[in-house]
């Protein structure tokens, strides 16, 4: 009879570590979540401000020059910039090798 009862007492341990794994698993998902939200919602606010700025360089130079060279001298260090940061992120997400 007393291996039956260490037996439940086991069982009932392991359980009650479960309960509070399951508690603390659920709330590190939810911070992740909020997390991954609040970051979606900053990139795009980035991207708006981004849009915004150059689109307010383009006008700015277009009232000095043409529309074409205000277009190609925006766009070229945008461009530049866009592939120096997806080199940024490719090295960074390879990992060692």
């Amino acid at each position: 009879m007393k291996i039956l009862s260490t037996l439940l007492d086991i069982a009932m341990s392991f359980l009650r570590l479960l309960q509070a794994e399951g508690r603390m698993l659920r709330k590190a998902v939810m911070e992740t979540a909020w997390a991954l939200a609040f970051i979606g919602i900053t990139s795009l606010l980035v991207l708006a401000a981004a849009g915004f700025l150059l689109a307010g360089i383009y006008q700015y130079l277009a009232a000095q020059m043409s529309p074409a060279a205000a277009s190609i001298l925006v766009t070229f260090p945008a461009l530049v910039l866009a592939f120096i940061f997806a080199y940024i992120v490719k090295w960074w997400t390879d990992g060692p090798k």
